[in-house]
């Protein structure tokens, strides 16, 4: 019995490709071998998934499908092998665009630190057809279609550079780890074109690319802004009000910074040349703003010192508010 993809991704016939593209994420992301390395079935289930994300995530595909069935694929020239790839929203992919070629890299070792842990280092495949004459013809065609793959690094990789390992499943069905060098200083939505990795080409015809588009997660505490790194230092109320010398992370390396005394929540201290550092561009600068955290709990000595410290040094730190 012919497969069922909708049954496959769990979505029904009149499903949105919105739908369609989430059910297939979820699905994935549930039976990747690198998340199931204790599961034997997860290679096959991830394989199924893909299968049918294939022909249903296509709308050119997903019609004849509708019409056809499974037996699509044996149609004439009407059927998918006379298709021209990629045809919908993500052709041309690296047609003008920032790529970066790392096919030197291939054969190291996937490095353990820093990404290992990487939970989301699949990602949302899909294919475009080769570079070819004008008005050749697909049947002729002598290079092997691109591979397109999305991938989320985290943001210290990005700055900092890495290896990762990404999972490549052919339309053969076969599955390649691809190791994949990440230049120091990439930006989210940048693309990696790893040359010679993507499809096989027809006789003795040059294979395709895998064109990496690269998403960075977002940091616990660092926000990117350019070159320049942000990042909220907390410190106690004597620091700030006293001035002190406090340790800080950097992408280089732990640095020390100098509080001057009277310091007020939301100063922004200057760290140069510890932000994000990329091949020919001038090292960005670490911007630490400053926030006060006071004590949780005071004691009648506490509230006492304080009022005094006011009535003291009488401010104003609301007078310029307007509306």
């Amino acid at each position: 019995m012919a497969e069922d993809y909708y049954k496959t991704l769990g979505v029904r016939r009149d499903a949105s490709q919105a739908d369609i593209e989430r059910a297939y994420r979820e699905l994935a992301r549930k039976s990747h071998p690198d998340l199931n390395p204790d599961d034997k079935a997860a290679k096959a289930k991830f394989q199924q998934v893909q299968k049918a994300f294939d022909v249903l995530g296509d709308t050119e595909k997903r019609e004849l499908y509708d019409r056809y069935g499974s037996s699509f694929e044996s149609m004439g020239a009407g059927g998918p092998q006379d298709a021209t790839w990629g045809a919908g929203p993500g052709a041309g992919f690296g047609a003008g665009a920032e790529n970066v070629d790392f096919s030197q890299f291939f054969g190291e070792r996937f490095g353990a630190e820093g990404v290992g842990g990487l939970g989301d280092i699949f990602g949302h495949f899909q294919r475009t057809s080769g570079r070819r004459a004008a008005g050749a013809s697909p049947r002729k065609r002598t290079r092997g279609e691109d591979i397109l793959h999305q991938v989320q690094i985290p943001l210290n990789v990005a700055v900092g550079g890495g290896q990762i390992q990404v999972t490549v499943q052919r339309r053969s069905g076969k599955v390649d780890e691809i190791n994949v060098k990440i230049p120091a200083g990439i930006e989210g939505g940048k693309k990696i074109r790893v040359r010679g990795q993507g499809e096989p080409a027809p006789g003795k015809g040059t294979p395709g690319d895998i064109l990496i588009t690269v998403r960075v997660a977002s940091h616990p505490f660092f926000t990117r802004r350019g070159r320049h790194l942000h990042l909220k230092v907390p410190v106690t109320l004597a620091e700030a009000a006293l001035g002190a010398k406090i340790d800080l992370p950097t992408p280089t390396g732990t640095v020390t910074l100098s509080i001057p005394p009277g310091t007020s929540s939301g100063a922004k201290l200057r760290v140069k040349g510890h932000g994000v550092t990329s091949k020919g561009a001038t090292p960005g600068d670490l911007l630490a703003e400053i926030e006060i955290v006071l004590p949780k709990e005071l004691d009648d000595v506490d509230r006492e010192a304080i009022e005094q410290l006011g009535k003291r040094h009488p401010q104003q730190p609301r007078a310029d508010l307007r509306w």
